[in-house]
């Protein structure tokens, strides 16, 4: 059995997310307890770049979301009707939408409004507890195998995918290629 294979603008556009959210996350830890403190405040001292930081890695999630969003609605329609990959996808966007209504002067002046606040944290404690849910149940379906397709640097080669098809009927196109 041919190992599973991933198109490559979704692993792009995946693996740009993962990498993103993982930075947003650490930036978004360093700044609850860095400006916030509602919960414990950091040893350290930060100062306002890490708002700065925070909000540009933000802002190109934004740009991701952009295409990945429409990717997900069109050729990857089917796969959004597991919870799991919906449910990750539906709290990031509520955490960049919330993320774009907060203001750096909010952090700086200890007084983040609570509606708007809250919404970001409880967006971003809800994409927390849904990545986990959505890597099991990429290995339920597929095994580690799977899952190592969407961080797999290979590119198929489309030739030899038409080739191989395992379709019944083959077009003419495929047939000219089978001649050379």
């Amino acid at each position: 059995m041919a190992p599973p294979y991933q198109p490559s603008l979704l692993r792009f556009l995946h693996g740009s997310t993962a990498l993103l959210v993982a930075l947003g996350w650490l930036s978004g830890l360093l700044l609850l307890g860095g400006f916030d403190g509602r919960w414990e405040r950091w040893p350290f001292q930060l100062d306002g770049t890490w708002i700065e930081i925070h909000a540009r890695i933000g802002l190109l999630l934004v740009l991701v979301l952009l295409l990945f969003v429409p990717y997900s609605l069109t050729l990857g329609a089917a796969r959004l009707r597991r919870t799991a990959n919906s449910l990750p996808l539906l709290a990031l966007g509520l955490a960049v939408l919330s993320g774009l209504q907060m203001r750096v002067e909010w952090l700086l002046d200890h007084r983040s409004p609570p509606l708007p606040y809250s919404l970001h944290l409880t967006a971003w404690l809800l994409l927390a507890l849904s990545v986990p849910v959505h890597v099991i149940g990429v290995v339920r379906r597929g095994g580690w195998t799977l899952a190592g397709s969407m961080v797999s640097l290979k590119l198929r080669d489309r030739k030899s995918t038409r080739l191989n098809s395992s379709h019944t009927v083959i077009s003419y196109a495929v047939f000219c290629l089978k001649k050379k």
